[in-house]
């Protein structure tokens, strides 16, 4: 196989070689006029006739994806960045000369085209040309068409070709850029300011995880890249912007898998004089809409199972969760720390020492409970020892005001009502710092600039994260991250 595909390399080497004599080599003189897939859309319903007696002049520009010669006359599919339409090309109407140009050309070639639309006999719209351009050699065959690329690792490395050949590849990322549009479009019409906040930071905030660390060498400084813009979001808020939001990159130094990458796409916005309560709300509604915008439905299909996201979404305390799918807890105390770490070890993981009931709780509901909730949830009242940047509920400190949204089994979104308290935040950050000198790698710094901040103040405030990485998996039925990232993070190539 790759002794053939060497040997096809060697011809279109050889075919470009004699182009570039001729000088016909790389033109950039063609400019197309039409789409493929806005052609099909603007012809669905005329027929031969009405084509014949409307004659529909068009120049489209696209890669050769299959022909069929016969003789005389021959057939193509040229595929452009809207979907594909059908070429009839004809030594009569080209020439011999441009006839023959064709008859040379490669599958994979990118092409323009010229001439009039009609419909064949089968009824397949399709365009007569009348004048063909070889604009770019593709030196490298595709791969075989009933096979296509099948291999996950080059589908990554490769995913210009990934592109080319899969139209499923395409449509994810369609999808994608559709649920951006949406969720943008919506935060906009609410009110809310699109900022941008810096990706290398002195201090790393916002999340408890592992950062990237990199160095200044003019400032000869330690630089962080980002794990979440939620601190610097927040100033913003202190500062006087009561609606702001940032679909932002954040990077983290951790493992890879079907749901993490190092580098993934959060949405986090802020909003002043609001509560977790009403984020649950713009989340319901954001990603409903989403949805709509992409998949014109609220009911989802993924990994077989039917979601709908049309009804309100479920909201239930982890205690209740945790309760509702373990039957020998349904009756405990939950805020026992010598119980849960019993029930810990009993499902086979360890418990360190200096976790309270509150960690404890939440390793349980990880490992029993969120890989259930296929139906979307909203998870409440997480505890305050996991909950080092939500403020603390009225009724009950040990709890917070805060939410995680799972579907499908994996977390997608995670807001709370802001701690504003510039005391209780620098106490806890006080012990997620103890935590990192402990060997916590994940803990967060203390970030006195950030306690400044609050001592000017900041009203009252709701903050979400939302993946949009995830949502995306949701909506395009797949079942890794790394689907739907143009550009993975894979393992350097063997030579």
């Amino acid at each position: 196989m790759e002794q053939e595909r060497n040997d096809q390399m060697q011809v279109r080497w050889e075919k470009l070689a004699r182009w570039r004599r001729e000088g016909q080599a790389y033109p950039n003189g063609f400019r197309k006029d039409a789409l493929a897939g806005d052609l099909q859309r603007r012809c669905a319903d005329m027929d031969a006739a009405a084509l014949e007696q409307e004659p529909i002049l068009a120049r489209l520009g696209g890669r050769l994806m299959s022909r069929r010669i016969m003789g005389k006359a021959s057939f193509a599919d040229l595929q452009d960045g809207s979907g594909r339409l059908q070429i009839f090309l004809g030594r009569d109407d080209l020439g011999e000369g441009l006839y023959g140009q064709f008859r040379d050309l490669d599958l994979g070639d990118i092409i323009g085209v010229e001439g009039i639309l009609f419909r064949t006999k089968t009824g397949e719209l399709s365009l007569r040309a009348s004048s063909l351009h070889l604009l770019a050699k593709a030196l490298r065959p595709l791969p075989e068409k009933w096979h296509g690329l099948n291999d996950p690792e080059i589908r990554f490395r490769q995913r210009y070709v990934d592109l080319i050949v899969t139209e499923e590849t395409r449509r994810t990322f369609q999808i994608r850029a559709g649920a951006i549009a949406s969720i943008r479009q919506g935060l906009l019409e609410q009110g809310f300011l699109e900022v941008e906040t810096p990706m290398m930071q002195p201090i790393p905030g916002g999340a408890a995880a592992r950062p990237f660390v990199t160095h200044h060498h003019a400032l000869d400084m330690t630089l962080y890249l980002r794990i979440a813009p939620e601190l610097y979001l927040k100033r913003l808020v202190v500062g006087g912007f009561e609606k702001v939001f940032e679909i932002n990159r954040n990077f983290r130094n951790e493992g890879i898998s079907t749901r993490h990458n190092p580098e993934f796409t959060m949405l986090e916005w802020y909003e002043a004089y609001a509560d977790y309560r009403q984020a649950m709300d713009r989340t319901e509604a954001l990603i409903r809409a989403a949805a709509l915008a992409t998949l014109r439905t609220e009911k989802v299909r993924h990994e077989e199972r039917d979601l709908d996201l049309g009804r309100p979404f479920a909201r239930i305390s982890v205690a209740e969760a945790v309760r509702s799918h373990n039957p020998d807890l349904r009756d405990a105390n939950l805020r026992d720390p010598a119980l849960l770490g019993e029930k810990l070890h009993d499902l086979g993981f360890p418990v360190h020492a200096s976790w309270g009931w509150g960690k404890r709780l939440v390793e349980i509901f990880e490992k029993t409970v969120e890989g259930q909730l296929q139906q979307p949830t909203f998870i409440t009242e997480y505890p305050t020892e996991v909950s080092p940047l939500a403020r603390c509920n009225d009724l009950d400190p040990e709890i917070t005001d805060r939410f995680e949204l799972f579907i499908a089994g994996r977390e997608l979104a995670n807001g709370f009502s802001e701690l504003n308290d510039p005391e209780d935040q620098a106490l806890r950050f006080q012990r997620q710092a103890l935590a990192k000198e402990a060997g916590d790698e994940e803990a967060m710094f203390f970030d006195s600039d950030y306690i400044r901040a609050l001592e000017y103040g900041m009203p009252p405030t709701a903050g979400v994260g939302l993946g949009i990485d995830r949502l995306v998996m949701l909506l395009a039925d797949q079942p890794s991250i790394r689907e739907v990232i143009l550009f993975p993070h894979l393992r350097p190539e063997q030579p």
